[in-house]
């Protein structure tokens, strides 16, 4: 009987995970390793090498969690190791952010045995790169025009691949961006999205970060970046713009999209929280696909049949 060997999530994690996840069909932001790492701080995330398999436990609001199995099929081995190890830290057996393709793969390792339910507020937004670089059509017309009047206004603009030189200038469009939210209107705790932030910047070339920067007349008025997630999906982490320059954030966003490379056919813009303005905002891009994600508990948490 095996049992799993955890370790705080840490830089030296990097190569091994992105390696396995990059083989795998998910396309889930939370397996992106710059986010696992960036908001390590916030979820104690841990890992364990089982096998073949990608084994993550983390802390939600004060209950052990873990993320489903990532590796080959036949889970019956990790999922009973994973049971063992919850029960042995006093908590039932908890799985968020599950895919629902994984959630299939549950049911066909342990029949009726879990119950699952998704949380349409922590659903990432998927879209396909071409159209987000070329914003083709009617249905995407009024994003089209902004980022083209953006260049039309500014045509002095500079685009640049992101870089630790910009770090400076990106902190402060931050705090500008960070003053003008209202975080009793429900919106996200920016202090906790701002040493995320900081976590990323202080570990750029470790994280593999990509980027742009974009500047008009010298000054930062956009910049936003990601990583890879696996084989043909990227996740955006990451985009903040000046909106005293009108289509800043159209213009970066396509522009972002343009510059990844062409195995890239997706992109994943990450979830909305369930705050009203970020999801009219990212339902106005027209995502290909909601990928639903699921809280998965066992039908029998104390043990019955």
């Amino acid at each position: 009987m095996f049992t799993l060997s955890f370790h705080p999530l840490g830089l030296q994690d990097a190569k091994p995970i992105r390696r396995k996840v990059e083989q795998t069909e998910c396309r889930n932001c939370d397996l992106n390793f710059m986010n696992l790492y960036g908001w390590r701080f916030l979820y104690d995330t841990e890992v364990a090498y089982f096998g073949d398999w990608l084994i993550f436990r983390f802390k939600a609001h004060g209950h052990l969690a873990y993320l489903a199995p990532v590796g080959p099929a036949g889970w019956q081995e990790p999922l009973e190791a994973m049971q063992r190890d919850a029960a042995g830290n006093g908590h039932p057996f908890l799985l968020l952010g599950v895919c629902e393709r994984d959630v299939q793969s549950l049911e066909v390792t342990l029949p009726d045995y879990f119950y699952a339910h998704a949380d349409r507020d922590h659903a990432d937004y998927i879209y396909a790169r071409e159209a987000l670089a070329e914003l083709r059509g009617k249905k995407l017309q009024a994003k089209r025009n902004h980022a083209n009047r953006f260049a039309r206004n500014f045509p002095e603009y500079v685009l640049s691949a992101l870089s630790p030189s910009d770090f400076p200038d990106c902190r402060a469009l931050y705090e500008r961006w960070a003053e003008q939210k209202d975080e009793a209107a429900g919106v996200r705790k920016y202090e906790e999205e701002h040493r995320a932030f900081e976590r990323v910047l202080s570990a750029w070339d470790e994280l593999g970060g990509e980027g742009l920067a974009l500047r008009v007349g010298g000054k930062l008025v956009a910049f936003t970046y990601g990583a890879p997630v696996n084989y043909d999906t990227f996740d955006v982490c990451m985009e903040k713009a000046d909106t005293a320059y009108e289509g800043a954030y159209a213009f970066i966003n396509r522009a972002m999209a343009a510059s990844l490379p062409p195995r890239f056919r997706w992109i994943n813009r990450e979830e909305d929280l369930g705050v009203p303005g970020l999801r009219a905002a990212k339902l106005s891009y027209h995502p290909e696909q909601l990928l639903q994600k699921y809280t998965v508990l066992t039908k029998h948490p104390l043990g019955g049949q």
